[in-house]
């Protein structure tokens, strides 16, 4: 007979196992907030989500490619140290500071960390100075080296917006708050950290400034980090009382503009303090212009990440980027909202057609904040009269010599019939 393979199964060790596994905490801190991006949404483009020249926090601190930048970080913390009387008792009394944050800190992060707690503490305390310090740079409360390399080449500066906005890489909201007051001028510096990050983003989704900013409206709502603060800009300004749509089943998707266009639809511009704020009214969509740029695939993929990881956040910026992609079909729906100054696009409009096509793909989508919208927006376009006037207004209308066409022969028509009128037998 064929001798078969024996597989022995020490039953002691797998008992061990159990017993290792059931002792260990595998719950994760209700207070997370930064994770390390699901693999499931890094395979669509990983570079959006990883840092190419600096790190904050501990997820990417022993990435050796990253090391040569800690030179420009150690820098500014030597201009923060310089300003105190006594730098070493200043050192010594900011790193005491955040070790007293140690253990709310560590719980911000979701997942191991490979530091100790002397490592963990030196990080917090020289990237939140970074930070700090060029915010206030940036703002004009302190001024810039000419030989600071972050303002000097602009290749800095573009690596440098890449690697602070994104999920892995942020800093808890609490350490940058007890660092920055801490660090602050007590007479001359009036801006709180809220005013000086918000300023320093105030471009990143539209080449319009945004309102004075108040910063007691983001102070009620527990800011987690700077990533967080940028989604709390664009979701505060949305009208109160707006209802999401907790609907079982699919979503109804809108048609593109180009479709929208061709039913009577108008597309109008409009001035809000969100690029959240797409209504329609009145055969009219209201769309706040979207500045697309370099890093705005990286902005919108690190906040749909963070909106699918953090518990209890509502989907808002998934469902722009959900509404956005069915807008845009192909490159002549980007090339029609470029042209109403809908989406200032610094791109190829080819490459902004395959962005918004697959930003939001395998992002779970449990309320969509858009499906009234896209609901109304459904609604018109099949309506008869829509369509009728569209295609008369396109095949009569839609140029100067048709317009003037059809100007005169409704003044023949009016014509014939008034001559029709009075050679009747009444009027004789």
């Amino acid at each position: 007979m064929e001798k078969r393979d024996e597989i022995v199964v020490d039953v002691k060790l797998l008992g061990s196992s159990f017993e290792d596994m059931m002792a260990e905490s595998l719950a994760m801190a209700l207070n997370a907030s930064i994770f390390k991006t699901p693999q499931v949404l890094l395979r669509y483009n990983e570079n959006a989500y990883i840092p190419r020249a600096f790190s904050f926090g501990p997820f990417h601190w022993k990435d050796e490619q990253l090391k040569l930048t800690q030179t420009i970080k150690w820098k500014f913390v030597q201009g923060v140290l310089r300003r105190s009387p006594d730098p070493h008792l200043k050192w010594r009394e900011l790193v005491d500071a955040i070790a007293s944050l140690k253990d709310p800190a560590r719980q911000c992060y979701a997942g191991s960390i490979d530091l100790d707690d002397r490592e963990f503490i030196e990080v917090l305390v020289l990237d939140g100075c970074f930070i700090i310090e060029l915010f206030r740079k940036d703002c004009g409360i302190l001024p810039k080296e000419p030989d600071d390399p972050i303002f000097a080449m602009s290749c800095f500066l573009e690596y440098l917006n890449h690697d602070l906005i994104l999920l892995e890489n942020q800093i808890p909201w609490l350490v940058l708050e007890r660092l920055f007051s801490l660090t602050m001028a007590p007479d001359s510096e009036r801006k709180s950290l809220i005013m000086v990050t918000l300023e320093y983003f105030a471009n990143i989704f539209s080449s319009k400034k945004p309102d004075e900013t108040k910063p007691e409206q983001f102070e009620v709502r527990n800011v987690k980090h700077i990533l967080d603060l940028l989604r709390h800009s664009l979701v505060l300004p949305l009208e109160k009382g707006y209802k999401y749509c907790n609907r079982q089943g699919g979503w109804e998707y809108s048609p593109s503009v180009m479709k929208m266009q061709q039913s009577g639809i108008k597309l109008q511009r409009v001035n809000s303090a969100s690029i959240l704020d797409i209504k329609f009214r009145n055969g009219a969509l209201e769309i706040p212009p979207l500045l697309i740029h370099k890093t705005t695939e990286t902005l919108f993929r690190n906040l749909i990440s963070f909106e699918q990881c953090c518990p209890n956040y509502e989907p808002i910026v998934t469902s722009y980027a959900n509404l956005m992609a069915s807008f845009i079909h192909t490159k002549e729906d980007v090339e029609l909202l470029s042209e109403y100054l809908l989406i200032e696009n610094c791109l190829n409009p080819g490459d902004v057609t395959h962005f918004f096509k697959i930003l939001y793909n395998d992002a779970h989508l449990t309320n969509f904040y858009y499906q009234f919208l896209s609901e109304e927006v459904n609604q018109y376009c099949w309506h008869w009269s829509s369509r009728l006037r569209y295609a008369y207004m396109h095949r009569y209308c839609g140029s100067p010599w048709a317009v003037v066409s059809q100007v005169v022969g409704t003044i023949l028509l009016i014509l014939a019939i008034l001559q029709t009128l009075f050679s009747s037998p009444y009027f004789k």
